[in-house]
Order: structure tokens, then C-alpha cells, then sequence
């Protein structure tokens, strides 16, 4: 009866080994992968050899400002080597760059989080333009899209922006944005009250 279980046991743990199919779809921040959780415990479950995809990435995103998220695709092949296809930047980083803001709006159509000039929308729809994604698509499509994107981030378009008005619309956005997260703090709080 014991010889039945033990044979058992080592059937169920063959079984629950999986096997991952398809590409591995995440954002690596350029030049500082590593092989600690949440990335390596993805590559270690497909069997991808941790630290030769470490110094692979990072050596092909030096040419990147650290910490850039980077989109990232990993196609795993049988003899577990790998083919890594690196994607420029999301668009809402772009955005945000061009912006000079580090978060959006929490209420996109109601508050403006930042302004850009639609000189900044033609320069990041130029540069999306030469990404995967976009291959197939005409350059308006892209402007199209860049306005869509910010949009949906709170960023108003505008045709001119004056520097002085718009530092002062950034101080004063600072000032909502420390409002909004002491709101959110003393929501977390009263409802860890009324948990605890």
C-alpha cells in the first residue's frame, strides 16, 4: 500500500510541472534587469539561463537612460535559448517626459494633469512611428493616437505654451496632487480603522 502512494506522489509532481507557451510580454527598466523576483522567477519557469539574459538586456539597453521602462517580448525556444525583441518605450512615458509631469490625472476628463504643443506630438509621433507596432501605420494615424494617449492621461494639447504661465500651472498642479494623495492616505487609514 505505502509502495502505491510513494508511486502516487512522484505521478502528481511530474503533472504539475507546466509548460509555458507563447512569448513572455513585460517592461524591464533599460540597464538595471536583474535576476531577482518578479523577472527572474518568469525566466527560471521557462527555463531561460538568468543570468546570461541579465547581461544580454542590459548590455543592449546601455545606450538608454536607466530606468526607462522598456517593453520587452522573450520567445523561449526548445533548447531553452531565447530571442529577445526590445520595443521603444510606452507612449505615456513620452508623454510624460514632453509634459514634464511624473504621474497623470486621476480624473483624465475632468482635471488637466499637464499641456503639451502639438510640435511635441509630431516629435513623439515621429519617433512611436519607428516601433513595432506602428510599422504598418501612416504617420497621422500615429499623431492620432499620441493625441488619443494623452488624452486619456489628462494632458491637454494645446497650439502654443508659454513657459512662464505653464510653471505656474505646475506648481499649482503640485499642489493638487499633494491634496489628492492626502485624500487617498486618510481613505486608506479609515478603512484600515474600520478592518482592524
Amino acid at each position: 500500500m505505502s509502495a502505491a502512494k510513494g508511486a502516487a506522489k512522484g505521478f502528481r509532481k511530474a503533472v504539475e510541472k507546466k509548460i509555458f507557451h507563447g512569448p513572455l510580454k513585460t517592461y524591464i527598466p533599460a540597464g538595471m534587469a536583474s535576476g531577482s523576483p518578479p523577472l527572474g522567477t518568469q525566466l527560471g519557469a521557462r527555463g531561460v539561463n538568468i543570468p546570461a539574459f541579465v547581461k544580454d538586456f542590459n548590455e543592449r539597453t546601455k545606450n538608454h537612460k536607466p530606468g526607462i521602462p522598456i517593453p520587452s517580448i522573450v520567445e523561449v525556444k526548445a533548447d531553452r535559448s531565447y530571442k529577445l525583441t526590445l520595443q521603444l518605450p510606452p507612449m505615456p512615458y513620452y508623454l510624460f517626459q514632453a509634459a514634464g509631469i511624473t504621474r497623470g490625472a486621476m480624473k483624465p476628463s475632468v482635471e488637466v494633469a499637464g499641456k503639451i504643443t502639438l510640435k511635441h506630438v509630431y516629435e513623439i509621433a515621429n519617433i512611436k512611428s519607428q516601433d513595432i507596432r506602428y510599422q504598418a501605420s501612416t504617420l497621422q494615424e500615429v499623431v492620432e493616437n499620441v493625441i488619443f494617449y494623452a488624452r486619456h492621461c489628462g494632458i491637454a494639447v494645446v497650439k502654443d505654451l508659454d513657459p512662464n504661465e505653464y510653471g505656474q500651472f505646475l506648481e499649482e498642479r503640485s499642489k493638487i496632487i499633494e491634496e489628492q494623495r492626502a485624500e487617498i492616505q486618510e481613505k486608506r487609514e479609515a478603512k484600515l480603522l474600520r478592518t482592524g
